[in-house]
């Protein structure tokens, strides 16, 4: 019996160099989607890619997402969230955050996120709903995403490997088609 092969991404130390790399020809590839794919079809092939993808990578050997982002808790996540950690939420907001965004949502101190410790996150299973979907390549809507996506993958080993596969599957090239 055959053995799969292992997953064989790109190293999450190279990620911004690649990403950057194929900025240009990724803007091109966008724009052939934009006028070339059903966004029903792209959505599934994305998804399809993302758990595929997800299935075999192990995220805690990355975290560029937490180095490169901040995290946005909902307030209406801070009190359970500060009980996780086992202190008031006025010392968890203090500690943890230097204010809020236009949507009230807490953002939090500094780069590598304050949440992240070694190549874990305090919060566990508490991390905030945006956090867990990251690098939100299974959502809907990824038409009218793709500039953002183009750009998560000059971050995300996934999101970069997505963007590759799907050029492969729509047979496109930086010269054509």
């Amino acid at each position: 019996m055959l053995k799969e092969s292992p997953l064989r991404m790109i190293p999450p130390r190279k990620i911004a160099f690649w990403g950057k790399k194929k900025e240009k020809e990724n803007s091109r590839f966008r724009a052939f989607l934009k006028s070339h794919a059903d966004p029903d079809e792209l959505d599934q092939r994305f998804k399809s890619l993302h758990e595929e993808i997800f299935a075999a990578y192990d995220c805690s050997k990355c975290r560029n997402c937490c180095k490169e982002y901040n995290a946005s808790v909902p307030d209406n996540e801070i009190a359970s969230d500060a009980e996780f950690l086992a202190m008031p939420a006025d010392e968890f907001k203090t500690r943890y955050f230097s204010g809020q965004n236009q949507n009230g949502d807490w953002i939090s101190r500094g780069l590598p996120c304050c949440f992240l410790n070694g190549n874990e996150c305090i919060l566990q299973d508490h991390k905030p709903e945006s956090c867990k979907l990251f690098p939100y390549t299974n959502q809907p809507d990824r038409m009218g995403s793709l500039m953002n996506t183009m750009e998560i993958a000059q971050v995300c080993p996934i999101a970069y490997e997505i963007i590759e596969r799907l050029k492969q599957e729509y047979q496109w090239t930086p010269y054509g088609r």
